[in-house]
């Protein structure tokens, strides 16, 4: 299920393999989930029954919206910290995703598979080639699943819960409590103030996989996506700290002690502070999550330094006014120490195809210059003088 496998095709190949298995007596041995991908899915299996198919082997249908796939499975059987394994068609294996327990192995399989297995109850299964015992005692082995791409009869598309906006909006006032721990209008970002910047904290060396899910992990922390403020005291608590290979725990180089990566970002930015960070290969691979960028953004981040990025994350913080450069060399990342405060020079002559300098000021007096590139086009160093695109637009909507 999940956005990723609910095709009509996917739902229907999975419900052959659960009618067979009714045909034998059987239900599923362990929890089974089904999450339509769409309103337009959701309606068109339940005309045609593939839902009512789930539910007689013991599946159980869940709503068709973000759920399992970011975390957000309000799972009853395990407790958090409990280490065990799930089989999952949903998008992502990534740590904390499904449950938004670390300690639970997801493991990828098809929508086929997934289905398969969970009436064996056992990992080890092999629907390929091995049987399952019917309530009449007879074995049997799973016939290759067959289902139609498109519905014969065509999609139904559901309830139409669009609720258009009004026609004269003059009257509409947008009232936010100040006191909400969920909502939170949100201030435009400053924009650059033209200086070079200097002497700038590290405020994480990120060591290994950086994920979106490390940078703004999902589960119980998505009930404050419409506050900035509080959504932003999960930012970077998942990455891995190449100073002391722990997670959540860097020094703040103000005052010397070990806190939270927000904790301390929260601090430099109170006192006016930007700060860097640096990471490895891939930086915000995974979902497109918007508040990876917001996030340090609002903390006070001026730019992430690494040695590859996930492309929708690094236009995703260019969106936000932030700078997303990498090494020119890659193996420049070890020059680079988690105590360093840097200086980016070559934002005043800021060009398409220009290289910047980094200068890392090490604790011994000694430095290193560092050459890093980037892909800013003019758009996105216009987002970047601005503070980020939506000042951008606004600012252009005000000089028409």
């Amino acid at each position: 299920g999940s956005c990723t496998n609910s095709s009509y095709e996917d739902m229907s190949r999975s419900a052959a393999i659960a009618n067979e298995a009714f045909s034998h007596d059987l239900s599923t041995k362990s929890k089974f989930t089904i999450t339509p991908g769409s309103e337009q899915v959701r309606a068109t299996i339940a005309r045609d029954g593939q839902l009512d198919t789930f539910k007689r082997v013991g599946g159980i249908v869940l709503a068709n919206a973000c759920g399992p796939c970011i975390g957000q499975w309000d799972r009853q059987d395990v407790k958090k910290g409990d280490v065990n394994s799930i089989i999952t068609s949903y998008n992502r294996n990534f740590t904390a995703r499904n449950d938004a327990n670390p300690a639970t192995h997801a493991f990828v399989a098809s929508p086929d598979i997934v289905t398969a297995m969970a009436f064996s109850g056992d990992l080890t299964f092999n629907p390929l080639t091995d049987e399952l015992t019917g309530a009449d005692g007879k074995k049997f082995k799973f016939s290759r699943p067959t289902g139609h791409e498109l519905p014969p009869r065509g999609y139904d598309p559901g309830e139409d819960t669009f609720q258009a906006p009004p026609k004269d909006r003059t009257g509409v006032k947008l009232t936010v409590d100040p006191k909400s721990n969920r909502l939170q209008l949100l201030k435009p970002f400053q924009p650059w103030d033209g200086k070079a910047p200097k002497n700038l904290p590290v405020l994480i060396k990120v060591q290994g996989k950086c994920t979106t899910d490390h940078i703004s992990p999902g589960g119980p922390w998505l009930k404050y996506r419409g506050h900035l403020q509080n959504i932003s005291q999960n930012c970077l608590i998942g990455a891995i700290n190449a100073a002391n290979g722990e997670v959540n725990k860097v020094q703040n180089l103000e005052t010397g002690n070990w806190s939270g990566v927000p904790q301390v970002a929260t601090d430099y930015h109170n006192k006016g502070i930007k700060w860097v960070v640096i990471s490895d290969h891939k930086y915000g691979e995974g979902s497109s999550r918007e508040h990876t960028a917001l996030e340090p953004r609002y903390l006070g981040g001026l730019t992430i330094i690494a040695r590859s990025f996930a492309r929708i994350h690094e236009t995703n913080l260019k969106k936000q006014g932030m700078l997303a450069l990498t090494f020119l060399n890659p193996a420049d990342y070890d020059k680079v120490q988690p105590t360093d405060c840097v200086d980016i020079q070559g934002l005043d002559t800021f060009a398409p195809g220009r290289n910047l300098t980094l200068v890392a000021n090490h604790t011994d007096n000694s430095k290193d210059e560092i050459k890093l590139a980037h892909s800013f086009n003019e758009g996105h160093i216009e987002w970047f003088k601005a503070g980020s695109a939506l000042n951008l637009m606004a600012k252009r909507a005000r000089d028409i």
